[in-house]
């Protein structure tokens, strides 16, 4: 469990940090999904790439709950925005305004996907999963999964050339 912790805590924290209103929100449900993780008999069974999959298929239900519960619009917060941008860009004012552009500009092409859509794409590309991954994580079948992605970039390609 400490190697597992160690290897994916960072990822699936940040996850939830991006769903969730408070760093303190997901703090809470990264020890939730963990301490589930503990409890539950067969998790222990499971090979690897399977336990590293229900820990996200876990997270991902517990967001969505909290989501639920507290019925807040997801949307960045200036604290989120803050914790993206690192030191070297606050020296240099120039740099931190094309970032907070870009991200402006990520944000606004992302309105043009489904909900599924961009949370694959976060999945895929935020924090590398791999399509089996996904889909594990979502409860999709794989192939859905490709193609969704593969429709996903294409309306982004075909939307920001048209920008």
């Amino acid at each position: 469990m400490d190697a597992l912790y160690e290897q994916h805590a960072g990822a699936i924290f940040d996850y939830l940090r991006h769903r969730t209103p408070t760093r303190q929100d997901a703090e809470d449900i990264l020890l939730d999904v963990f301490t589930a993780a503990m409890e539950d008999r067969k998790f222990a069974h499971l090979a690897e790439r399977e336990q590293v999959s229900w820990l996200w298929r876990v997270a991902r239900n517990k967001a969505v709950d909290a989501f639920r519960r507290l019925r807040v619009r997801q949307c960045l917060t200036l604290e989120q925005i803050s914790e993206m941008i690192d030191d070297d860009h606050l020296l240099d004012p120039e740099r931190a305004a094309l970032q907070l552009d870009y991200v402006a500009q990520v944000q606004q092409l992302m309105t043009h996907l489904s909900p599924l859509q961009q949370e694959i794409i976060q999945l895929r590309f935020g924090y590398e999963l791999r399509c089996p991954e996904i889909a594990q994580v979502l409860g999709k079948r794989e192939q859905a999964i490709y193609t969704a992605l593969s429709r996903a970039l294409n309306l982004l390609r075909s939307v920001h050339t048209r920008q």
